[in-house]
């Protein structure tokens, strides 16, 4: 018969275990620490190898083949810290969630080159209407419109659209990314920065 003492002793005994597994968990980030050493540590071995190839161009491929899966290994880790990181909770300042994806037209600038144009088109115009001092106003005012009517029209044929995206943090800031062309991303996408601006997490 097992004394109750005994049976005590092995609730703490297993208790303690339990803690110390529990304490022993690494985070994402410590996983990705030992990884990575453990990745460098191969890579070195298999190098070392490399070094002792009869020939050099044996050598050369051997070196080239370790370096492929040496990059191999580590895009492996960067993914799984990656996808562990959000898991765990842990925050993450730079991501968030697209609340709204807006296009709109932004209008062209116009030049001198459209208004000169239409300017003279106008005159143009204009100067063919009427006779004597009535030809002159009608050619200033042909001019005048003319030159209005181009730079209106430049401005529509530069027009391009925007496409604006709202995105909302997880400290609960939203910020407005602009995209001169179709980002590819709809409302409830995770996002995160990169280069002042936002991609797809």
């Amino acid at each position: 018969m097992i004394k109750h003492s005994s049976i005590i002793a092995i609730a703490l005994a297993a208790s303690g275990l339990l803690s110390t597994a529990a304490q022993a968990q690494p985070t994402a980030k410590e996983q990705y620490a030992e990884d990575s050493r453990r990745i460098a540590a191969r890579y070195a071995d298999d190098k070392k190898i490399c070094a002792g190839e009869g020939d050099s161009a044996t050598r050369m491929q051997c070196n080239r083949d370790a370096k492929t899966e040496y990059d191999k290994a580590i895009a492996n880790a960067k993914a799984v810290l990656k996808s562990s990181s959000g898991k765990t909770g842990g925050y993450c300042a730079e991501c968030g969630k697209v609340l709204a994806v807006n296009v709109s037209e932004k209008e062209g600038e116009g030049s001198a080159l459209g208004v000169i144009a239409g300017g003279v088109a106008g005159a143009l115009l204009g100067n063919q209407v009427g006779s004597g001092h009535g030809r002159q106003l009608a050619t200033v005012a042909g001019a005048a419109g003319g030159a209005y009517a181009g730079n209106q029209i430049e401005k529509k044929a530069k027009s391009s659209k925007v496409w604006t995206v709202q995105v909302r943090y997880e400290d609960g800031h939203e910020a407005s990314f602009p995209f001169d062309h179709d980002p590819g991303l709809l409302a409830g996408d995770r996002v995160r920065n990169a280069n002042g601006s936002v991609v797809r997490d």
